[in-house]
């Protein structure tokens, strides 16, 4: 299978623009102080970043607000949930954010000794508490196909051993549990997240 086409925008290098190989990319940042690049998967994309800021991509996905062009689009309003650890196990956070405007509505962490998927499954679960505080009724989505199963059978089935450091981690799996347990999941409340569709999560942490 080919490699795939990408295209590399450079705001800040001996010279700037959008280049179509890591090649020319690479003499124009490498070795200049404070340069300023990242790749794109298309030249759409990378043309509409150039004229922007490098500040509104750095640290987030090339990939990231490719939703406001898709054919079908995700449902307004709506909040997009996300984690990140580092290792497995490792130093867990999560966060949930309006997917319109990218706004953080809450974020929890780190807690030591967790997974991605402890944290996907959790994030769900606040947004789903943090809408019945707010009696608030609109879609909740998740790239984690295995958090929204956990989600809808109300049980956290992961393989994560329990142990002193994630203690805290694990009284929070049995709080969300005890909540999926007492109160019934809304149709269609929680969605899954079409990232080949409509480019990575708004809530993604940008640290892939």
């Amino acid at each position: 299978m080919p490699k795939k086409q990408k295209y590399y925008v450079v705001w800040k290098g001996r010279r700037t623009g959008v280049f179509t190989s890591w090649v020319e990319c690479e003499k124009q940042v490498k070795g200049f102080v404070g340069a300023q690049f990242k790749a794109f998967e298309s030249r759409t994309e990378a043309d509409a970043a150039y004229l922007a800021d490098y500040d509104d991509y750095k640290g987030k996905s090339s990939t990231s607000g490719r939703w406001r062009d898709a054919s079908v689009k995700p449902i307004l309003p709506s909040i997009c949930v996300d984690a990140a650890c580092s290792g497995s196990p490792g130093n867990l956070e999560y966060r949930g954010v309006n997917t319109e405007t990218g706004e953080e509505i809450f974020h929890a962490g780190p807690y030591a000794q967790g997974t991605n998927n402890v944290g996907e499954f959790l994030a769900i679960v606040h947004a789903l508490t943090w809408q019945a505080k707010h009696n608030m009724h609109i879609p909740i989505y998740s790239d984690s196909e295995n958090a929204i199963a956990w989600v809808c059978t109300g049980e956290c089935k992961t393989r994560l051993k329990h142990s002193p450091k994630n203690a805290v981690l694990f009284a929070i799996i049995h709080s969300a549990e005890n909540w999926l347990a007492e109160n019934e999941l809304p149709e269609d409340k929680v969605l899954k997240w079409n990232t080949e569709l409509w480019g990575e999560n708004p809530a993604d942490f940008g640290r892939k």
